[in-house]
């Protein structure tokens, strides 16, 4: 969310996405790959299906049609977030919480140990236990070390507190998929 003052011509943007110029450098080759492969087969596939006469109850002409849009319309999403986001540095001490490290922490409300991966908002995916720098528990543990007890604030009603147990750097080898929109 963007948000301008027109007469004062500020302009807000800490909702932007968080990224790293690895994240930049694989949305440049997701692009390029849509618009010379991606792009051209669409097309084809398009005028393949127009060439089968009647376009008002040609299903494959419609399909065709619908796949070429959202090819574009993810070639637009990636511009946009590489124009619009806030690089930042993947760097960290090795012995504190950061990007690309993985993370155990004991919850004692749940008597439970979770492991997840720090990751940037375009990588998160909490159901494949990617937690983003931007989450409530990803913003709580940044920059802490083992043994440190963190209370991490879900909203005003509610917060719980984990202890972190382990912390380990994992490299980024470009197999944590960027999100789709």
């Amino acid at each position: 969310m963007i948000l301008f003052n027109l007469k004062e011509k500020e302009c807000d943007i800490s909702m932007y996405d968080k990224i790293t110029e690895k994240d930049i450098k694989r949305m440049q080759e997701e692009i390029e790959y849509r618009k010379l492969v991606v792009r051209k087969k669409a097309i084809e596939d398009v005028q393949e299906a127009r060439a089968h006469g009647d376009l008002s109850e040609n299903f494959e002409y419609k399909a065709a049609k619908q796949f070429k849009n959202q090819n574009d319309s993810r070639i637009r999403y990636l511009e946009k977030m590489i124009k619009t986001a806030k690089i930042i540095s993947e760097d960290s001490n090795a012995d504190e919480v950061g990007l690309n490290k993985l993370v155990t922490v004991y919850v004692p409300e749940d008597d439970a140990e979770e492991t997840f991966k720090i990751v940037t908002t375009v990588r998160a995916d909490s159901l494949k236990a990617l937690i983003s720098i931007d989450s409530p528990l990803g913003k709580a543990l940044l920059n802490h070390k083992v043994g440190d007890k963190v209370s991490v604030t879900v909203n005003e009603n509610y917060s719980y507190d984990v202890i972190i147990r382990n912390i380990e750097e994992v490299q980024d080898d470009g197999t944590d998929p960027l999100r789709r929109f």
